[in-house]
């Protein structure tokens, strides 16, 4: 009898002992608000694809046609790769921060030594890039007598890639508040870790949106 209380009570202080080393991964509440939030982001851009489409059907295709001459496509080409190549940099500036290395460690041009503030800043880069592109070819595009309002082709047109624009200054927004707490901060931790991190969702998000809407617009026509 005693034998066998002795195997019991092993036996449940093996289990406490086990019990006691389990941890519990819970997903980060703010990576999670973030994806749920570009899930109401996704359906906003469905309705914009939707109208884009209806549109397309109903207007006469001659019309729709004259209006897509006045699209500067290898212009867009060029802007549109500068866009996805800032979602590498991006990652790699997430990479970095999940590393906790803020800075290079080396000279400005061992790229392979940047820290997250580096690529961060490249990816902010790029994007002001894209941006500019976008004022430039809706320049273009006024200049050749396509607006807003002188054609449905030029609404719907207007609508999609302008609100995408927006999306894409709010993302610089958020890269300069991401590389001023980081600079804030006394010390990088998890907290900016995961500020990079959102930041790097959302960005992707709007590079894969455009990547749609390039294919869309530019190359179904």
């Amino acid at each position: 009898m005693s034998a066998i209380m002795a195997d019991v009570s092993t036996a449940t202080a093996a289990a406490t002992h086990t019990h006691q080393h389990v941890t519990v991964n819970r997903p980060n509440p703010v990576s999670v608000g973030t994806i749920v939030w570009l899930a109401s982001e996704l359906m906003f851009f469905a309705a914009l694809f939707a109208m884009y489409f209806t549109v397309r059907q109903v207007m006469p295709a001659d019309e729709w046609a004259a209006q897509t001459d006045h699209l500067n496509i290898p212009f867009s080409a060029l802007n549109t790769t500068v866009l996805v190549l800032s979602s590498v940099t991006c990652q790699m500036g997430v990479l970095a921060a999940e590393r906790f290395q803020p800075r290079r460690r080396g000279g400005l041009l061992a790229f392979w030594s940047w820290g997250m503030h580096e690529w961060m800043a490249l990816t902010y880069l790029m994007g002001a890039f894209f941006i500019g592109g976008q004022v430039f070819e809706y320049a273009e595009l006024v200049h050749a007598g396509l607006t807003i309002s002188s054609s449905p082709y030029g609404s719907v047109f207007y609508l999609t890639t302008g609100f995408h624009g927006l999306h894409v200054v709010g993302g610089l927004i958020a890269f300069l508040f991401l590389l001023g707490r980081s600079f804030a901060a006394r010390r990088f931790g998890h907290h900016e870790a995961t500020t990079a991190i959102v930041v790097s969702y959302y960005w992707h998000f709007v590079d894969v949106v455009w990547i749609a809407l390039f294919f869309v617009i530019y190359i179904l026509q």
